[in-house]
C-alpha cells in the first residue's frame, strides 16, 4: 500500500512539472551589448580603460504573460580593451584575461540572474533591476536603474551606467603595488533584447506580416 501510494505521488509530481513546463515561455536573448569601463586612483578620462564583453547566452523566462526571471551567461574569454590600439591593446587584454584579474582560463563564464524588475516613477530610467551575479566563482547580490520594456513575450532592457566593486569579486592584482593604483571601482553599462520563441522547439517565431 506504500509503495502504490509513493507511485502515485511521483505520477502526480511530474504530471505537474510537465504542465508546468507546458504552460512555460522562453525568450532568448538575440542582440546585445556590454561595455566596461576601469579607472586608475585618479578618476580621469586620460587614466581609464574601457572596452566590451560579449554575452554568450541570455534568456527570459515567462508565466503565461508574466515576466518571471532572466539568465544570461557572459563570455569572459570575450573580454577586450576597445579604448588602445595595436601593443598596448593586445597587453591590456591579455592581463584581464589573466590570473591578475579575471582568470578566464579557470572562469571562462560570469552568469547574471534576474530576480526582480521594479518600476520606477518620475526618474530618468523607468526601473530598478535586481539579481545575482557571479563573477570568478563570488555570487553577489547587485541593482542597477535601467530601461525595461516588455511587450508580450518581447525584453528590451537599457541599463544605466552602473558601479561594482571589483574586489568583491576577487578582481585584482595578487600582491602587487600595482594594484593601488586603481580604483576598486568598475562601470558596466548593457542593452539586452529578445524575440519569441516556440516553446516546443525552441526555434524563433516568425513575426506576422
Amino acid at each position: 500500500m506504500k509503495r502504490l501510494l509513493l507511485f502515485a505521488m511521483v505520477c502526480v509530481s511530474m504530471s505537474f512539472v510537465s504542465a508546468q513546463r507546458k504552460f512555460d515561455k522562453v525568450s532568448k536573448v538575440t542582440s546585445s551589448e556590454i561595455r566596461w569601463w576601469g579607472y586608475k586612483v585618479v578618476k580621469t578620462e586620460a587614466s581609464s580603460h574601457s572596452g566590451t564583453v560579449k554575452l554568450k547566452s541570455g534568456k527570459f523566462n515567462f508565466d503565461k504573460t508574466v515576466l518571471v526571471d532572466g539568465e544570461f551567461v557572459i563570455d569572459m574569454r570575450s573580454i577586450m580593451a576597445g579604448d588602445v590600439s595595436d601593443e598596448d591593446q593586445i597587453k591590456l587584454t591579455d592581463d584581464l584575461k589573466s590570473t591578475n584579474f579575471f582568470e578566464v582560463k579557470k572562469f571562462p563564464v560570469a552568469k547574471f540572474h534576474l530576480t526582480k524588475i521594479i518600476p520606477l516613477a518620475n526618474s530618468e530610467y523607468n526601473s530598478t533591476v535586481y539579481g545575482d551575479l557571479t563573477i570568478k566563482g563570488v555570487r553577489k547580490t547587485i541593482s542597477f536603474p535601467a530601461n525595461v520594456y516588455v511587450t508580450q513575450f518581447t525584453v528590451v532592457i537599457e541599463s544605466a551606467k552602473f558601479s561594482l566593486n571589483r574586489r568583491d569579486f576577487k578582481v585584482f592584482y595578487q600582491s602587487s603595488l600595482k594594484d593601488y593604483f586603481i580604483k576598486n571601482e568598475m562601470d558596466i553599462q548593457f542593452r539586452v533584447s529578445t524575440e519569441k520563441l516556440d516553446n516546443e522547439n525552441r526555434i524563433p517565431v516568425k513575426k506576422k506580416k
